[in-house]
């Protein structure tokens, strides 16, 4: 399942830099699939929606860091563990239950994000 950030985020940053694929994103900034990733032209969604990789999209949340499920991997071929939820001084990075996803489909998704 992809990682998500609680409402006890305290906005200190330490898990954005940490995330391989760019996934994190301060609160009220927009995000895009083609932010550190190698995709380029249309991208399908987990939800069978097609994207431009450019587009830039709506923030998930504007008051604290956030977590775009559709580039989470859990790190799944980059580190043993989720290296946001390893360096959160306050332990706001969680499972997101809403999005549970196999070993093998965060591997999918790595494979597809970094091509």
């Amino acid at each position: 399942m992809a990682i998500k950030i609680t409402d006890e985020c305290i906005n200190c940053g330490a898990c954005e830099p940490e995330c391989p694929n760019n996934a994190i994103y301060e609160g009220g900034v927009e995000w895009a699939i083609a932010d550190g990733t190698s995709i380029k032209g249309s991208f399908t969604l987990m939800d069978g929606t097609t994207i431009d990789a450019d587009q830039r999209n709506s923030p998930v949340s504007v008051d604290t860091y956030y977590i775009v499920t559709n580039k989470c991997t859990e790190c799944q071929g980059f580190h043993e563990e989720p290296q946001c939820a390893a360096v959160c001084p306050v332990d706001c990075c969680v499972p997101d239950e809403a999005y549970v996803e196999t070993v093998e489909a965060l591997m999918d998704k790595k494979n597809r994000l970094h091509i």
